[in-house]
């Protein structure tokens, strides 16, 4: 997995992506897959990145904060995060992961399967898979409740 600093160009905003490789980042993009959590903007690009330089083999790590009165986490390069808001993304990830366990992978053809299943063609189901922008804008005018998740989610071929 590789994790993108991303940049919305329109509206300024930054934010993380999670992909397979960088060549998935490319092909997401270049078919309209991305875009900004924040305003709906698919002109997505990577942010400007510092670069993970490894401690050395002879450095003693930092030691480890005892000060309780700590408030915040910080992210990577960013202000200060509140912890609860730390903790309702753990609580966020950990409530995804246990949807995604009883839904059924089904890809590009999430669209196909979604419609099928509205208009009494295939028996309901959870399903989960990848759908453009446009594609998830057609589903929600025809009625069908589609909904994107916050972390991306890595196709069951591509996982480790």
């Amino acid at each position: 997995m590789i994790v993108y600093d991303l940049e919305c160009r329109e509206g300024g905003h930054r934010f993380e992506g999670w992909f397979g490789s960088s060549g998935d980042f490319d092909s997401q993009r270049d078919r309209g897959l991305l875009s900004c959590p924040m305003c709906g903007s698919s002109d997505v690009g990577k942010a400007v990145m510092a670069p993970a330089v490894p401690r050395k083999g002879n450095q003693l790590p930092e030691p480890a904060r005892s000060d309780k009165s700590a408030k915040s986490t910080h992210a990577a390069g960013g202000p200060p995060i509140p912890p609860q808001m730390v903790e309702m993304f753990r609580a966020y990830v950990e409530a995804q992961a246990e949807a995604l366990k009883s839904s059924k992978w089904v890809g590009e053809k999430f669209p196909d399967q979604a419609r099928a299943m509205h208009y009494g063609e295939e028996d309901h189901a959870p399903i989960h898979g990848q759908a453009t922008l446009e594609e998830a804008q057609e589903l929600l005018e025809e009625g069908i409740a589609v909904a994107p998740v916050l972390f991306p989610v890595v196709p069951p071929d591509q996982a480790n």
